[in-house]
């Protein structure tokens, strides 16, 4: 089975017949063949081929790595550097991730006693939680809301723990709404 050798005439008349009645060459993807075993079975194979399938492709180390194991010196040194590693680690303290949050607190009218609104925010207290700076924006018909500031550990505080408890003075707050959220 084969086309013959594809480099003569013969090889190429062969092949150009085979293909006369068919778009394709049989066989499936990702099966190693050698060159003759395609094509017709009724032509003998002239590649010379046969031999190829037996060599295996694994006696090539692309890499450079001749040694299949490690030595012991080559054992040692990778152990002491994993060691060294490790207690490097150790040492490093861990990074606490933080969030600078800007919060739109919104009262029910004009007539809500903001500094109150902004006392009652700021007496919410929680371990990573860091109130910052507050303004009073105007809104529209006289109503401002405040916009305050506050840094929090990711880990300690969430912003729906903060909605609820902003939230819970209602004589005061209206909503409460995340203006600006960065990672710092």
């Amino acid at each position: 089975m084969g086309f013959g050798d594809l480099k003569t005439p013969a090889g190429l008349q062969v092949l150009n017949d085979y293909l006369a009645d068919k778009s394709y060459i049989e066989g499936l993807p990702g099966v190693k063949k050698s060159l003759g075993k395609y094509g017709p079975s009724s032509v003998e194979d002239t590649t010379g081929s046969g031999a190829a399938d037996a060599k295996d492709d694994d006696d090539i180390d692309l890499f450079g790595s001749d040694d299949e194991e490690e030595s012991e010196e080559a054992k040692k040194l990778r152990e002491e550097r994993l060691a060294q590693y490790e207690s490097k680690k150790a040492k490093k303290p861990a990074v606490v991730a933080k969030s600078s949050i800007l919060l739109d607190v919104k009262p029910w009218d004009d007539e809500t006693d903001m500094t109150k609104l902004e006392e009652c925010v700021r007496s919410i207290q929680a371990d990573g939680l860091v109130w910052g700076s507050s303004k009073l924006v105007p809104v529209g018909y006289g109503i401002k809301k405040l916009q305050i500031q506050c840094v929090v550990e990711d880990d300690k505080v969430g912003t729906d723990m903060l909605e609820e408890q902003i939230t819970a003075f209602e004589d005061y707050v209206q909503s409460m709404d995340v203006a600006a959220f960065n990672k710092i």
